[in-house]
């Protein structure tokens, strides 16, 4: 089982920086892909970035060139460094792990989600 635990989230002005983290724990996650969720109450959940075991990275459009996803191994630790922050950014930041059980099927684990909340 594994456990997911994030933290940084907060309130900022628009323009300004936050750095998300997701600490695991229960199982190593330097194999296994990462990313970061979005969701806004009363919206789906949106994709905003993944990592791969190698670090390849992707991004939605709306946060390509102000977010930067990373990983450290060593710490078990996803971070994802936003810069840029517009109001629109205003969410509920969730981190997850995908862990294979197939070549087709895989278990996502969640964390509980951190509050980023951008003021005009």
């Amino acid at each position: 089982q594994v456990q997911l635990v994030e933290s940084g989230g907060g309130l900022v002005q628009a323009g300004g920086s936050l750095r998300l983290s997701c600490a695991a724990s229960g199982s190593g996650i330097s194999g296994n892909a990462m990313g970061w969720f979005r969701q806004v109450t009363g919206k789906q959940r949106e994709r905003v970035a993944t990592i791969t075991s190698t670090g390849n990275t992707n991004y939605a459009d709306s946060v390509k060139g102000r977010f930067t996803i990373s990983r450290d191994n060593a710490k078990n630790t996803v971070y994802l460094q936003m810069n840029s922050l517009t109001p629109e950014d205003t969410a509920v930041y969730y981190c997850h792990a995908d862990f294979p059980v197939t070549t087709s099927v895989l278990n996502r684990y969640w964390g509980q989600g951190t509050q980023v909340t951008v003021s005009s």
